[in-house]
């Protein structure tokens, strides 16, 4: 279904208001998912929203704040109080721009959260501070190690982002083949899963979203993914995640900011980031392929583009929900 872009927003803010989330904590939400949505990534956008629905029919939403239980002028460690991943960790990106600002480095850790979200968005708000910046963040244990089927990690993005004079480079990436959202989409719409992706309860190859939820999602890239997303395992418990995270529950969350002035000059580094840049860009591309592109410029390029148009495309049974929702 097409929605004009306030349409969209306003559907959320209505959905969220449901749900008991205040106008503050909505518009933090409402703004992440919309990014997701004029991006591309229908499936963290506005279906999230049912997502969240069902994790506090489940489990009776937290009244505890956020909080910080551990600082210091570089670091901070805060109680996500069981509160969503939007909320927990803007806070916690927020709060390590700050102070990698003031001190030059900064590591900031927050546990005990669920849905994170796109790790992208936070990237952005570092690199705009002209920060690099590396954030991470591990989940249940949706995702079986290479050469296993069984669930031992989450799909455990991991992030990089990188200031420059023009276009920020940010490199983001989930660990898993097929990420946990994107399957529960397709279990809403009753779409199939692609080969390879899954297996079910038994350890067998599924592509039956339903099945792939009630099992494991197979590993992005090997052995060297399933080795990279033990490393993001291991930073959210660095971040103070449970050993093994809960069903929707006790996600940890690691950002660390570093100013590139503690280095060396930040206008070099930018003008060398840029140049980097256009080298990349400049390669000779495969026979028959397009033009070699960096890391993000799809996303700005995608979010430009339905900006202009001011429309977003969002599955019939997803907008139909929400507005069920709403009414009711």
């Amino acid at each position: 279904m097409k929605l004009t872009i306030e349409q969209a927003r306003e559907l959320a803010h209505a959905s969220l208001a449901q749900l008991g989330y205040d106008a503050g904590d909505a518009r933090i939400i409402a703004a992440h998912l919309m990014d997701c949505e004029l991006r591309g990534l229908s499936y963290s956008g506005l279906a999230r929203i049912l997502s969240i629905a069902e994790r506090h029919a489940a489990t009776p939403r937290s009244t505890r704040p956020i909080a910080i239980v551990k600082e210091s002028a570089v670091s901070a460690r805060l109680d996500g109080a069981d509160q969503l991943g939007y909320l927990v960790a803007e806070r916690a990106t927020r709060l390590a721009i700050d102070k990698a600002l003031a001190a030059g480095i900064a590591i900031v850790g927050a546990s005990d959260t669920w849905y994170t979200g796109m790790l992208s968005y936070y990237a952005e708000m570092a690199v705009a501070r002209e920060l690099v910046v590396m954030l991470a963040s591990n989940a249940s244990p949706w995702v079986a190690p290479h050469g296993g089927t069984e669930g031992r990690f989450g799909t455990n993005p991991i992030c990089f982002g990188f200031p420059s004079n023009r276009q920020p480079v940010i490199w983001d990436i989930g660990t898993s083949s097929i990420i946990h959202a994107q399957v529960k989409l397709a279990q809403r719409i009753g779409e199939t899963l692609p080969p390879g992706v899954a297996f079910d309860r038994d350890g067998r190859p599924t592509q039956d979203p339903t099945a792939a939820l009630g099992g494991a999602f197979a590993p992005w890239g090997g052995h060297k993914g399933s080795g990279l997303a033990v490393v993001v395992h291991l930073l959210g418990m660095l971040a103070g995640s449970a050993m093994m995270p809960g069903e929707l529950r006790e996600f940890g969350f690691v950002a660390l900011a570093v100013r590139p002035d503690l280095l060396g000059s930040l206008e070099d580094y930018k003008r060398n980031v840029d140049a980097y840049a256009d080298a990349i860009r400049s390669t000779r591309p495969v026979e028959n392929g397009a033009t070699v592109r960096m890391p993000f410029e799809r996303s700005i390029a995608q979010r430009e583009q339905r900006i202009a148009g001011n429309h977003i495309e969002v599955a019939d049974q997803v907008v139909q929900t929400l507005r069920r929702m709403c009414e009711g």
